[in-house]
């Protein structure tokens, strides 16, 4: 028995003596239930509602009042020319705007029915679903308080009528298809790139390589091309199979999702250069990738939660994300069908930290393998 607790014991010693192996077992559960508790939210909050009501009257008054004081909703706009409600979607300024019918009012009290029009972003289905589902819960509870209210028991009802834009057919793959491509995209080319590479440190073969005559920078650049045509050909192959399989049209500019999507790709691939010139090994590099690049993209890239839903710090955080804003672009592009005008922020984004990843991964790996 004694000597069953002494090699318990020296597990211990190897154990707290490892870092990685400490931050795997107290860290990780840590970061894990921060990142899906906050992240993974089945109610949709902060929907930034617009109003258009061409009459002015106490009930869409009320209505807007109502909407305004709700905890879920944020009032961004009240829209004076209908013109304004398409750009207002195209700016990403409002998730729903309410549009009256003229004379709402004088509708409802005297005919007895009176329309309002839901126009709500239909590119994310499960979030369209859910706004409309909201709103019109809301709207049902008003109506009845007012029938409540009136003197006149008549009865009268407020009509929701509800119209999606960019997805009215409310197809999932509008949503999903731009989170795999991110995601795909930068699996193949960060973890992959950073475990080929810690590869050749293990066995001993990337000393072989900076010995030769060519330049460290060449060798570590030339180990990326692969990778690089490698999800260029995959970014061919996912835009083929989402239009003829899954239907899902390129509203916008192939071009410019082109270019788009290679700013990403060599943003990826960058990221996997930094991971390989910080760890030795491929266990670590994988798990390194896993938790830095897999958990987060799936989580906090909107690829599958909205980002305005998270809390204040998961959304700053998310900013460091390349997938955020591959995925906020090529949505814009691909689904909505906008000029790259409406996506600069994020390709400048893009391209930003490209460079700042490629400037600090060479520098390292010239540092540690020189």
């Amino acid at each position: 028995m004694k000597q069953f607790f002494s090699f318990v014991k020296k597990e211990f010693y190897h154990i707290f003596r490892d870092r990685r192996t400490m931050l795997i077992l107290l860290v990780m559960p840590v970061v894990l239930i921060i990142l899906f508790g906050f992240a993974i939210a089945t109610e949709v909050s902060n929907i930034r509602i617009a109003v258009y009501a061409p009459t002015q009257d106490e009930l869409t008054r009320q209505i807007t009042e109502r909407f305004a004081a709700n905890a879920y909703y944020h009032l961004v706009d009240l829209v004076r020319d209908p013109q304004q409600i398409d750009v207002l979607f195209k700016e990403n300024k409002a998730d729903i705007v309410l549009f009256f019918q003229e004379r709402f009012q004088e509708n409802l009290l005297h005919t007895g029915k009176a329309a309002v029009q839901l126009i709500i972003d239909g590119s994310e289905p499960n979030t369209a679903s859910t706004i409309s589902s909201y709103t019109s819960n809301i709207l049902a509870v008003y109506q009845q308080e007012l029938l409540s209210s009136t003197q006149n028991r008549a009865s009268f009802a407020i009509i929701p009528v509800v119209k999606l834009l960019y997805n009215p057919q409310m197809k999932s793959a509008y949503n999903f298809v731009p989170g795999v491509m991110g995601l795909i995209l930068m699996l193949i080319c960060a973890m992959m790139t950073s475990i080929s590479i810690v590869r050749e440190k293990e066995r001993g073969t990337m000393e072989i390589l900076l010995v030769s005559p060519a330049r460290p920078i060449s060798i570590i650049l030339a180990k990326a091309v692969p990778y690089f045509l490698i999800s260029s050909f995959n970014l061919v192959t996912i835009l083929l199979l989402s239009v003829y399989l899954l239907k899902v049209p390129v509203a916008g500019s192939l071009f410019w999702l082109s270019i788009l999507s290679l700013v990403y790709i060599f943003t990826a691939l960058s990221l996997g250069l930094l991971i390989s010139s910080l760890v030795n090994q491929q266990v670590v590099a994988m798990l390194f990738s896993s938790m830095a690049l897999m958990l987060p993209t799936i989580a906090l890239s909107g690829m599958i939660f909205p980002v305005e839903n998270m809390p204040a710090f998961l959304r700053w955080f998310s900013a460091l994300i390349p997938a955020r804003w591959y995925i906020a672009a090529i949505k814009k592009i691909m689904i909505e069908g906008l000029s790259i005008s409406y996506a600069w922020k994020e390709l400048g984004i893009l391209c930003l930290m490209a460079i700042v990843l490629i400037g600090v991964s060479l520098s390292k790996f010239k540092n540690r393998l020189e």
